[in-house]
């Protein structure tokens, strides 16, 4: 795998993080079409779900509390598909996540495909 590959999806994540992309076009460009995530909170939410409400998520404001990533590590699982894993902590809540990148061609470039965040309980190392 092209370190160059990793490197791109991680740059995306992390882009996904900044309030600043949050609450613009940017983001829709970095989720995929076919985009699925379940969050810490359990909840499914779909592309066209994710699309309309992430301005509005915690983390989107420019003056509100941000994702503290940690421990971002990527794998080329296939051609054009990169794995993601590491750490947030969001307002003193540990979540560990792991997603999903695809690339379908050089137009697209790399975008989210599918998320998962699984809370981590204060007890746990």
């Amino acid at each position: 795998m092209s370190p160059d590959e990793v490197h791109e999806a991680i740059a995306g994540e992390l882009s996904l993080m900044d309030p600043a992309v949050r609450s613009s076009a940017e983001a829709a460009r970095l989720l995929d079409p076919e985009f699925v995530e379940v969050g810490a909170s359990g909840r499914r939410y779909t592309y066209e779900e994710m699309v309309a409400e992430l301005p509005d998520h915690p983390g989107s404001a420019a003056d509100g509390p941000r994702y503290e990533p940690s421990q971002i590590t990527g794998v080329l699982l296939a051609p054009g598909l990169a794995h993601l894993t590491y750490e947030t902590v969001f307002e003193g809540k540990r979540a560990r996540r792991s997603s999903l990148w695809r690339k379908q061609s050089e137009d697209t470039g790399w975008r989210m495909y599918h998320h998962q965040a699984t809370p981590v309980p204060p007890s746990a190392l």
